[in-house]
């Protein structure tokens, strides 16, 4: 029952700091060249380790890092889904 409540007093927390505009979470690591590049090296067809393993990160404190390749799939998840309008039903 505790664990609940904590947990219901994390969310409310979360809540309330994204309406005061913060943002909950790591900082973003990708940009727009990232992304490029990315999406370059998919239409080739390399993995996402290999895509991975090519891109650097050229902002924040992982500069000159490697992203991770869960990274790289959720940066262009989200350009496919912006990309292409849900369909209706």
């Amino acid at each position: 029952m505790e664990r609940e409540y904590i947990r219901d007093r994390t969310l409310e927390g979360h809540e309330s700091a994204r309406k005061r505009g913060k943002t909950i979470g790591g900082a973003t690591v990708a940009d727009l060249d990232m992304l490029a590049m990315a999406l370059h090296y998919r239409d080739q067809g390399l993995s996402l380790r290999d895509m991975a393993a090519k891109l650097v990160i050229t902002t924040g404190k992982k500069n000159g890092r490697y992203p991770s390749p869960a990274t790289v799939i959720r940066m262009l998840r989200d350009h496919d889904e912006q990309a292409t309008p849900e369909a209706s039903t």
